[in-house]
């Protein structure tokens, strides 16, 4: 018999019971009868376990997966799983030495991967097991990370979605910082007055110890009922006191960490220009945010700042000549300017950028920005140059040579249609930093958040100093510019010679005067403080330095040349294995038990594979696809906007190899009008718009981006030129514009929403993600934001014997004369206007009927398994 399938999704889950009395646990189900989380924070230092008991009660064996999403800074230490009592312990190893052992195993197909790619700066942990009736399972997981203060706060964030009632649901989270505890908060979004009585915080000057253990009765929803209240965003913010200048030094077991965040220093006048993209592909929600967003910041800025904007698509345009003082008649001047920047045309990103910083060295050589003033470069851009100097490599010289590291350059990547390991080294060679921006409704909060981070700079030219002899291994000891809010911290061993007496000083320059503060503490009575175990975790200081010094080692890789590239990632490496952190030169093989399968490997997701970036070539990153979310009966969808724990059980059956929803579903025109169906996946990586479908006849014109990196289309966009009616859809929104000129409106609505509109000459539906338009006489074209299975947006077509003689396309070709031949294995080949491709009847997803609550058809299509020939827009 087959198992059936659970999935067990770590999102804090549990099983039902009344707000009275229990309920047994599902007579032929998987009972969740624990699930814990247990946070500890040393010094900043966060080690988090994440344990599930689970019991088949079924009479039958189910396979139960095991899902977590943590932080991508964050990175795991251990995983073991326990099947009726054989514990399988996770193994680190070398990630290029794991790749070609089980290279058979296809070690890139997600059916072997276990970590993936979330959003919000997240990734996902999952691994599959099957349960043999009445058998339990025990997994557990553990992540360390440094918890980095932001705008004057530590923040530790959980996203709670339990989707169903749970026995025993538990959170913990214990803070220990000797440097003294002066503020603490607990965010919870779905907070009610029963829940309030569910969360205790115990707090004395050094420590907390936060508890959040509801009931089932205050988890239910509504009395009698299964569905629970707990969705949403579990929060813990922080921040201690910061008693001297000099800052705090904490020793333990031969290592230090150096903390430094100095307060009442007067704020450095800063200098800034704003470079905005405003090509064609910030149409709509994008420029809309970015505009009111600058209008924000500007009213932000100090009468002592100076300030421009550069707009920029194919033609780079500036509010002014030169930098201005951010006056209230200059701020009015630049908002009028923002309010009539419009997103059409090309990239051209070099010449914008290099007209920012040739706008700082004019102003420099005239000498009139204000002495010891913070000079900054912060671009917004959404995609690849496309126009002027468009080779990457080229653009990182140009611009580093013209900065000559004497202003900071800041990216902002709006959404994933740009080259992230570009702007990341474009950033990072410029004394920077980049930093994604999701294009969602909070895309606002997210840019004025970035700005306020560095808005108020304290400090430049920062320096740490410790005694000669005294200590090896440093971490970074220089910092260009420390930003209020912010911290600098320093990581180290000490020496065998290290005096009694430990001295720090750390230099800086404010304005035009050098600063000097220095910190004095004994050894002995430092390491005291750590003496009692209940307030660590084993070896925590020296974990502290290894996480600290592996993340600095492969940020300094990014720029550096090969020579020297090889050295560092070498010396990371070898961090990483002694340490056992899954970072992205590791990885974690995961056995499973005899007879289900190969090992799953626990590799590192990153924004790209920076051992492989193809400078030369937009868009060749190798990140992993995103895996598929899972739905339940209680919810169409899993939100994955932040760290997730908990359990989930899904109608919904794992895909098998062969088995996922293709880009596109074409209704065929085959002889004697018998029913067939192409189902149509891109491969490749194209660097333009792809031209899908053109027909002149009918005025129909349909364009999509591909993102090789996600293995989805990022948009589509449908034109009916005689109809002046255009439509362009990403997987946030779909955009409706009519008519053209003055004439030309513009209406943006949601997926979830189900609504119809009616133009002459076109109807518009959208109802369970699909968007219909039909039209007379025309093709119907159905446009599908899939959120559960192979995320992304698809396309099919209906009633295609409307097509006329001239269509042409990607997909348009289809609907000419073809010819297919039967080959061997069950396979054929399909002979269309010159072009053959090997094609196969298998089952695929199918998505025509919308996206429901219960689980996705199959059907049998034709498969074409060969890429296509793009064709660019032009």
């Amino acid at each position: 018999m087959e198992p059936l399938t659970h999935t067990l999704l770590l999102a804090i889950l549990f099983l039902p019971l009344t707000s009275f009395s229990p309920i047994a646990a599902q007579e032929d189900g998987v009972d969740i009868y624990s699930l814990t989380m247990d946070s500890r924070i040393t010094s900043r230092f966060a080690h988090t376990t994440i344990t599930s008991h689970v019991v088949n009660k079924a009479e039958q064996a189910q396979e139960v997966t095991f899902q977590v999403e943590i932080p991508q800074t964050a990175f795991i230490s251990n995983f073991s799983m326990t099947i009726d009592g054989v514990t399988y312990h996770g193994e680190m190893q070398e990630k290029a030495d794991a790749l070609k052992k089980y290279s058979s195993a296809k070690v890139r197909d997600q059916s072997v991967g276990i970590i993936k790619a979330t959003e919000k700066k997240l990734e996902q942990f999952l691994v599959s097991v099957i349960v043999a009736p009445t058998s339990n399972a025990t997994f557990e997981l553990s992540y360390e990370e440094l918890l980095k203060r932001r705008l004057g706060k530590y923040e530790l964030r959980l996203k709670v979605r339990p989707q169903q009632l749970v026995r025993h649901l538990q959170i913990d989270v214990h803070i220990f910082e000797p440097q003294g505890i002066n503020s603490l908060d607990t965010e919870i979004s779905f907070i009610t007055k029963d829940l309030e009585d569910a969360l205790t915080t115990i707090q004395n000057k050094t420590k907390a110890h936060i508890v959040f253990k509801p009931s089932l009765a205050q988890q239910q929803k509504e009395p009698w009922k299964l569905n629970t209240i707990l969705d949403g965003n579990f929060i813990v913010r922080y921040d201690v006191d910061q008693t001297t200048a000099a800052g705090d030094i904490q020793i333990e077991n031969g290592y230090f960490v150096h903390h430094f965040a100095p307060r009442e220093l007067p704020l450095l006048p800063k200098n800034v220009v704003f470079v905005i993209d405003r090509s064609g592909s910030m149409t709509g929600r994008k420029i809309k945010k970015t505009r009111e967003t600058l209008v924000k910041i500007l009213d932000n800025l100090k009468p002592e700042d100076y300030f421009n904007l550069v707009a920029f698509s194919g033609r780079v345009t500036q509010w002014k000549p030169m930098l201005l003082q951010a006056s209230k008649e200059h701020l009015e001047s630049a908002k009028i300017f923002l309010s009539n920047t419009q997103a059409l045309g090309v990239t051209n990103l070099n010449e914008a950028i290099l007209v920012a910083v040739r706008m700082l060295n004019e102003i420099n050589k005239k000498q009139l920005l204000p002495a010891g003033s913070v000079s900054m470069v912060i671009l917004l851009t959404d995609g690849n140059p496309t126009e002027g100097e468009t080779r990457l490599e080229k653009i990182q010289e140009n611009v580093k040579i013209l900065m000559n590291g004497q202003y900071h350059l800041y990216c902002l990547s709006f959404g994933f249609d740009i080259n992230y390991a570009f702007l990341e080294k474009l950033a990072l060679d410029n004394g920077g930093m980049v930093q994604r921006i999701y294009d969602n409704s909070e895309a606002d909060l997210q840019l004025q958040d970035f700005y306020q981070e560095v808005a108020n700079p304290l400090l430049t030219k920062v320096e740490f100093h410790y005694p000669d002899n005294a200590v090896e291994l440093l971490t970074q000891d220089n910092f260009k510019v420390f930003f209020k809010g912010s911290e600098l911290v320093v990581a180290g061993k000490l020496t065998p010679q290290a005096p009694d007496l430990f001295i720090a000083q750390v230099r800086g320059q404010s304005n035009t005067q050098n600063l000097s503060f220095q910190k004095e503490v004994n050894i002995v009575k430092e390491e005291e403080v750590f003496e009692d175990p209940k307030n660590i975790f084993n070896g925590f200081m020296e974990r502290l330095w290894a996480y600290l010094t592996i993340q600095q080692l492969l940020e300094k890789a990014i720029s550096a040349s090969d020579p020297e590239k090889q050295s560092l990632k070498a010396r990371a490496l070898d961090l990483s294995l002694n340490f056992s952190f899954v970072t992205p030169l590791t990885c974690m093989v995961v056995n499973l038990p005899k007879g289900q399968g190969q090992p799953r490997l626990a590799m590192k997701s990153v924004e790209v594979d920076h051992e492989n970036v193809e400078m030369e070539q937009p868009m060749r990153s190798r990140r992993r696809k995103p895996q598929r979310k899972i739905i339940s009966q209680e919810s169409t969808e899993l939100t994955t906007s932040k760290p997730t724990v908990g359990i989930l059980i899904s109608p919904t059956p794992s895909l098998k190899p062969t088995e996922r929803a293709p880009h596109f579903i074409l209704s065929l025109l085959t002889p004697g009008n018998s029913k067939e169906v192409l189902c149509v996946d891109i491969k490749g990586s194209p660097f333009n718009p792809l031209r899908l479908i053109s027909d002149p006849v009918q005025g129909i014109e349909v364009t999509g981006n591909y993102k090789e990196v996600l293995d989805t289309f990022s948009w589509f966009q449908v034109s009916y030129r005689t109809l002046e009616m255009h439509l362009y859809v990403t997987l946030d929104r779909i955009a409706v514009i009519h008519g053209r000129g003055q004439h030309r409106k513009s209406n943006s609505y949601q997926w979830d929403k189900t609504f119809y509109l009616g133009y002459p000459g076109l109807k518009i539906t959208v109802e369970h993600h699909i968007l219909l338009l039909t039209a007379p006489e025309k093709v119907t074209i159905g446009l599908m934001a899939l959120r559960n299975i192979n995320v992304g947006l698809h396309l099919f077509l209906q009633n295609p014997v409307h097509f006329s003689e001239k269509v042409s396309g990607i997909l348009g070709q289809f609907y000419q004369p073809f010819d297919c031949t039967s080959l061997k294995n069950g396979k054929m080949e399909m002979t269309v206007m010159g072009r053959t491709y090997t094609i196969t009847r298998k089952p695929m997803f199918d998505y025509q009927n919308g996206e429901r609550r219960t689980s996705m058809p199959l059907m049998q299509c034709l498969s074409l398994e060969q890429t296509l020939p793009y064709e660019r827009t032009s």
